[in-house]
């Protein structure tokens, strides 16, 4: 029998990284397609599945050959580091394997996947609110505007958070995502493998004072996105969005980092 630490790498087992780079590679594009077309068009190695039913209805699903990659490394990132760094920060763990019972570690584990499940649907749910909030100007009585929509994502977010972790780390892990998740996207904007549509492109993160001509933020952000930084446009409504996708992400890896030291026990 091979003895399990208690407490938890910093990085992800071989297992538990490579789950979550498949699920991030594949589901990730899926749930991702379910906004993404009133959001953003792909511009480098676009994929498009076109509506059987109708030739004029809206592909049933669109992306890019980057996309999968990138969400398979941003799943790894999401799901287990960035919440191990906090919780080395913060003294606390929210990754453990406790080595109780066979019964016990099989009722953990069932319950573990079944929030795992629950995540990853309530998280396309969300992107699919995302998608009805940006293409309705109205429900009822209640006009929609990008502060309405922002504040209804955030309602979704807590409501997601609340019944499926409500652990401070993954609070902070998603909140930290929500805002560094969207400036991410810039140096992929800026080197043109996808565009925000007009319509939805209503944040520019590098407009403010702080990036005055001449200053050391200027002359940074201009060797990184070039000289035309200040006009790259994002989505307020994608970090609610990013936070989500965190959220599903870290119930994804408690599954996966707990079967992962129940073989490794074995």
């Amino acid at each position: 029998m091979k003895i399990i630490s208690s407490r938890p790498p910093l990085l992800p087992p071989r297992t538990t990284s490579a789950n979550l780079f498949l699920i991030g590679s594949t589901i990730g594009p899926i749930v991702d397609s379910l906004h993404n077309q009133c959001l953003l068009a792909y511009d480098i190695a676009p994929i498009s599945l076109p509506n059987p039913v109708a030739s004029s209805a809206p592909p049933l699903f669109c992306s890019s050959w980057a996309v999968p990659p990138l969400l398979g490394i941003a799943y790894v990132i999401l799901g287990y580091i960035l919440p191990r760094v906090i919780e080395i920060l913060s003294n606390t763990q929210i990754y453990s394997n406790d080595g109780g019972s066979t019964n016990d570690s099989q009722t953990q584990n069932r319950e573990l996947k079944n929030k795992a499940i629950l995540a990853v649907t309530s998280t396309a749910a969300i992107i699919k609110l995302s998608d009805f909030l940006q293409t309705h100007d109205s429900i009822g009585p209640l006009m929609l505007d990008a502060k309405t929509n922002l504040g209804i994502m955030v309602a979704a977010d807590a409501i997601q958070w609340i019944a499926l972790d409500r652990t401070p780390v993954a609070l902070l892990a998603a909140s930290i995502t929500a805002i560094g998740g969207p400036l991410s996207e810039l140096p992929f904007v800026a080197n043109g493998f996808w565009h925000y549509l007009p319509e939805s492109a209503d944040y520019l993160p590098l407009s403010g004072d702080f990036f005055q001509s001449g200053g050391i933020a200027d002359a940074v952000a201009t060797k990184i996105l070039g000289a035309e930084y200040n006009d790259l446009a994002l989505s307020s409504i994608t970090g609610p969005c990013y936070f989500a996708v965190t959220t599903d992400a870290i119930a994804l890896s408690r599954y996966f980092y707990q079967i992962g030291c129940g073989e490794e026990e074995t």
